[in-house]
């Protein structure tokens, strides 16, 4: 028996430093896993904060610098449901006059008329800007075509 315990003494020193040293070389990796983890993750936030800064996507900036004519298309079949309805166009007339750089606004027609309600909901909406904002010109500009509904709307400008 005496001559076991050297032999198990032996093993076991070599185990417990086998040992120690698999325990440092794991607890190094851990810690360079953490670190890289850390570094990507702080160049993941800083690529985003560029990405958000670049598409200027922090606070709504005014894209124009000063005083402009507002333009607003009227294209195509005046009607519901179509980007010549009258919720798109009397949308679009709101914002114009209401942006206070506006000195006058556009309407670019090129419709070949549609529905006669909603075409006399923009031009009520026109005449009712009109009123509001005396000071800003409103005219119309036909490009090809400007028949039926088209033409009421026109007509509600102060010059076609």
């Amino acid at each position: 028996m005496a001559e076991l315990e050297p032999s198990e003494s032996a093993t076991s020193w070599e185990q417990r430093t086998i040992e120690k040293v698999a325990l440092a070389a794991i607890t190094e990796q851990r810690r360079a896993r953490m670190w890289g983890i850390f570094f990507k993750m702080l160049l993941f936030i800083y690529l985003f904060a560029l990405l958000f800064i670049g598409m200027g996507w922090f606070g709504k900036k005014d894209i124009s610098p000063g005083k402009h004519t507002a333009l607003v298309d009227l294209s195509g079949i005046i009607s519901a449901n179509t980007p010549a309805s009258s919720e798109n166009v009397m949308a679009g007339l709101q914002d114009a006059f209401k942006d206070k750089r506006t000195q006058g606004v556009i309407l670019r027609i090129n419709s070949p008329g549609g529905s006669p309600v909603q075409a006399g909901y923009i031009s009520d909406e026109m005449k009712r800007l009109r009123t509001k904002y005396p000071n800003i010109p409103l005219y119309a500009v036909v490009e090809d075509i400007c028949a039926s509904g088209g033409y009421y709307v026109a007509a509600a400008a102060d010059r076609i």
